[in-house]
């Protein structure tokens, strides 16, 4: 890991245990749009936000109460010359124990400066991990990307719906 990685620490009052189910919730604080499941080792889930992005993970490191690792197998941006800029990296959240508290080092390896989404990117990090997934460990409640169904013309005629 480079120092140019993007990285970001919070600790909470919540055991590591807690900590880490937290993370593989990955529904409750990133998105409510993940498709797979997020809570065992080898599994895959895609992500996707509207028509902005969309990418397939796999879960590749996961010790309960200790470290997941996520690694981005595909990736598409709608707002990048190199659509599938974070292929081949990972996503990294590293449990420990420090002064009493539990502390998340999350860390996007391969996320760096150089990327042409790296400040789009690191910025909505920062708002999922130290915003959304620390509310969800501390309140029970994040604050994901809702729920969108995809609509197009064939779902609504097939629903009776004509515009």
């Amino acid at each position: 890991m480079s120092k140019q990685d993007y990285t970001t620490t919070f600790q909470v009052d919540q055991s590591p245990e807690q900590v880490f189910e937290a993370i593989n919730n990955v529904r409750g604080w990133w998105s409510e749009q993940i498709e797979g499941p997020t809570d065992k080792l080898n599994a895959e889930f895609n992500y996707h936000y509207k028509d902005v992005h969309r990418c397939k993970l796999k879960i590749i490191e996961f010790i309960p109460g200790k470290k997941v690792v996520w690694l981005v197998l595909e990736n598409k941006f709608d707002f990048t010359k190199d659509k599938a800029e974070w292929t081949g990296t990972k996503i990294s959240f590293d449990i420990s124990q420090k002064d009493g508290r539990t502390q998340l080092v999350f860390t996007h390896i391969g996320l760096v400066p150089a990327y042409e989404c790296y400040q789009i990117c690191s910025d909505a990090w920062g708002n999922y991990i130290t915003g959304s997934l620390k509310s969800l460990i501390e309140t029970g409640k994040g604050q994901p990307n809702p729920y969108i169904p995809a609509i197009n013309s064939a779902e609504a005629l097939k629903g009776g719906q004509h515009e």
